[in-house]
């Protein structure tokens, strides 16, 4: 290692010499599912008798200082073994509340910090073959489930029918495959019968379960799976058939057209007679009023 100036030139490049410095190589992202631990790691080389703090950056608050908790909030903790470089905070058990930005403070004069930012995730199962699936007798019952966002491969994954765990003591064709690298586990289920209907349910060890509702069919599939052959009536004519039926409704039937004639005809003489008579009348007041 060579010296210039009052720096050192090591293998992570120029730093000042006696001085605390960050080890960049530490992963500043971190993810952790809702109920689980999770895990900020800080490495500061050179720390001599500075301390370490852990602070949140929403509301500038310190949680920790050195392996001393800051927080009335029990969760927090401060992790560090004797000797070493790495001061840990831990968020024990994480909530979705605590994802956001932290960072880690070294009592330097000027102090120096580096940002982390942790994301907590509620961790859910998939099945996808969606949340109902229609098979025919006879055939295979095949499941596939992954248990998404889980930020460590879950321990164990178990299926269920209704309350009870699937197992190969039900019935024989039964086979359950599990990756835990993926998170993925396959439920295959040989020649289905009615009986197999059901709602199954796929349970991962850290992760919210999902479930589906099977339908073993012995006859023909639902109307609403099946492709009809006959063309469904186009928009355009049924709004054209409900027109030409309401405008059939208000058309005047022919067996009333007689009946309002005969009365417009009656109606007609009757207003006649009583303007003659009225008239009539007026006359003859009229010269009994003028022969005086």
């Amino acid at each position: 290692m060579t010296y210039l100036d009052g720096v050192s030139a090591g293998g992570g490049g120029w730093e000042p010499l006696g001085q605390p410095y960050f080890d960049n190589s530490t992963k500043r992202e971190a993810t952790a599912a809702v109920g689980q631990p999770a895990y900020l790691h800080c490495r500061v080389r050179n720390l001599a008798d500075r301390a370490v703090s852990w602070i949140r950056k929403r509301d500038l608050h310190i949680l920790t200082v050195g392996v001393h908790t800051y927080s009335s909030d029990a969760r927090f903790a401060a992790l560090h073994a004797d000797g070493s470089d790495e001061w840990t905070l831990r968020v024990a058990p994480a909530q979705p509340r605590d994802s956001g930005a932290y960072e880690c403070q070294v009592s330097t004069e000027p102090k120096i910090s580096l940002s982390f930012r942790l994301t907590v995730v509620v961790s859910k199962a998939e099945i996808l073959s969606g949340p109902e699936l229609f098979v025919r007798a006879g055939s295979d019952i095949n499941l596939t489930c992954v248990a998404k966002y889980a930020p460590d491969p879950p321990s164990f994954i178990y299926w269920y029918r209704g309350e009870q765990v699937v197992n190969y003591a039900q019935r024989g064709g039964i086979s359950v495959e599990t990756e835990q690298r993926t998170r993925t586990s396959r439920l295959l289920i040989a020649r289905a019968a009615p009986h197999d209907s059901g709602n199954y349910t796929c349970a991962p060890s850290s992760s919210e379960s999902a479930s589906v509702i099977v339908h073993v069919l012995s006859g023909e599939r639902p109307a609403a799976m099946q492709s009809s052959g006959s063309t469904p009536p186009r928009m355009d004519r049924v709004i054209l058939a409900s027109v030409a039926t309401v405008s059939a409704i208000n058309q005047p039937k022919p067996w009333l057209l007689v009946p309002i004639t005969l009365l417009a005809q009656y109606l007609s003489v009757i207003t006649i007679v009583l303007i003659t008579v009225l008239a009539h009348t007026i006359v003859i007041v009229s010269q009994k009023i003028f022969s005086r």
